[in-house]
């Protein structure tokens, strides 16, 4: 009868309490493999149990042709058993296999996934963590204004939408590291951090409850998980905000966005959560910072040219906690080159490069891409629709003159706010 092409396969999970811990069925498909592949460390865990014809296949730094390896063995009609740590679906190399043979090309026998096996030391469920690593190459410390390149980018992110973050670390990418990134993201006085290290062998260590501030000078044993357990933040509005919630240049001299226009402004630009917007004239960083709480998978590039306004939209960033937010001084159009192409772009502010910007960025715009502009000025209206027109692109106009209350003697009178054009132009139009 001809063996089916899973039962040639088998990946296992295991821990580094080794043959011990591993089930029955799991010891009985490793005894009779032909082939066992896994990490050094792993096969080390096995080796005594194993006959002496077996074949052992070291995968460290040769991942890529793990795959490889198993379609030969199957073609030769042997048997195999690949290691991994844990639950191999829990951030382990099952969902890259599967690409490589197919989902029946392999049997899937899991062990205790470390992270299960750390509540279990943590005595605290785990049924609403969200789980994220940063068990890659070393990526340096974090520091405010860090793009998606940085390597710690996507799990600050994580960080920031989840109270309770359960994560895998690296050799560089440590406890202590991490801890120092949380403080520089301003969550060092609500966050606690526990730590279980080198779990099921000898000198296994559990660390309950660390302030950022204990854990970024300690040395923690490899290997480690760590859950990251956040003070939930009271419910903020993604867009709306009043406008003195803003730090900003005192008495109104400094430039923001109101709250009629910024609205209306984010409402046009039609940002998706993955979105990646310019904000050209930052000012207090009103807009780019309700557009990067409207794109919490997304991120904001801003520029603006007054070193008080940069200064406080900076604050700002740090008092709202916004962390996909990187603010240049300079004028635009410089810096512009080295910002990925934008999903959307809002002018608040152009310091007289008005017509050229509007060109590079018309040329920039990803497919579908919305530019939305703001003006006060007759002038700044006149050539951002004459280089539309020359541009061929299709654009509206939006002239928003809003009113607000205002005490009078027991009374209320309405003060009329300067008039301010919203001039939209689509890609998909150009």
């Amino acid at each position: 009868m001809k063996m089916k092409r899973s039962d040639q396969c088998a990946l296992i999970g295991i821990l580094d309490d080794g043959w011990s811990g591993l089930s029955e069925t799991a010891r009985q498909r490793l005894a009779a493999a032909d082939i066992v592949i896994g990490a050094g460390r792993t096969l080390e865990l096995v080796r005594p149990h194993l006959s002496a014809g077996t074949t052992l296949k070291d995968m460290n730094g040769a991942l890529g042709q793990v795959g490889g390896w198993i379609l030969a063995a199957r073609d030769a009609g042997q048997t195999v058993a690949a290691l991994a740590t844990g639950d191999p679906l829990c951030h382990g190399i099952a969902s890259w296999l599967t690409g490589k043979l197919g989902r029946d090309g392999f049997d899937i026998l899991p062990a205790v996934s470390t992270l299960q096996l750390a509540f279990a030391r943590f005595k605290t469920p785990w049924q609403d963590i969200k789980i994220a690593t940063c068990h890659s190459a070393d990526a340096g410390e974090w520091f405010v204004g860090a793009t998606p390149a940085h390597g710690l980018y996507k799990l600050m992110r994580t960080i920031a939408r989840h109270p309770r973050v359960a994560l895998f670390t690296g050799p560089e990418n440590t406890p202590a590291r991490l801890a120092r990134a949380l403080i520089t993201a301003g969550y060092g006085d609500d966050t606690k951090l526990s730590i279980a290290c080198r779990l099921l062998l000898a000198d296994e260590q559990v660390f309950a409850g660390l302030s950022p501030a204990e854990a970024a000078t300690m040395e923690f044993p490899q290997p480690n998980v760590v859950l990251v357990e956040r003070v939930a933040e009271a419910p903020r509005p993604s867009f709306g905000l009043e406008d003195l919630e803003y730090i900003q240049r005192s008495p109104e001299k400094g430039l923001i966005t109101k709250q009629e226009a910024r609205a209306l402004s984010l409402a046009k630009l039609r940002l998706a959560p993955d979105a990646v917007v310019w904000e050209i004239g930052a000012g207090s960083g009103s807009v780019g910072l309700e557009c990067a709480r409207l794109a919490p998978f997304g991120h904001v590039w801003a520029i603006e040219k007054n070193e008080g306004d940069a200064a406080n939209a900076r604050a700002n960033a740090e008092r709202f906690r916004v962390g996909n937010y990187t603010l240049s001084e300079g004028k635009a159009p410089a810096q512009l080159d080295s910002w990925p192409d934008p999903d959307a772009v809002f002018i608040g502010g152009s310091g007289g490069e008005l017509a050229e910007l509007i060109k590079l960025i018309l040329g920039r715009l990803k497919p579908g891409g919305r530019l939305i502009m703001n003006f006060v000025t007759l002038e700044n209206l006149a050539t951002a629709t004459a280089t539309l027109k020359e541009c061929g692109a299709t654009w509206d106009v939006v002239q928003l003159q809003a009113s607000r209350s205002q005490p009078i003697l027991d009374m209320h009178r309405m003060a009329a706010q300067n008039p301010v054009w919203i001039v939209s132009a689509s890609k998909e139009n150009l």
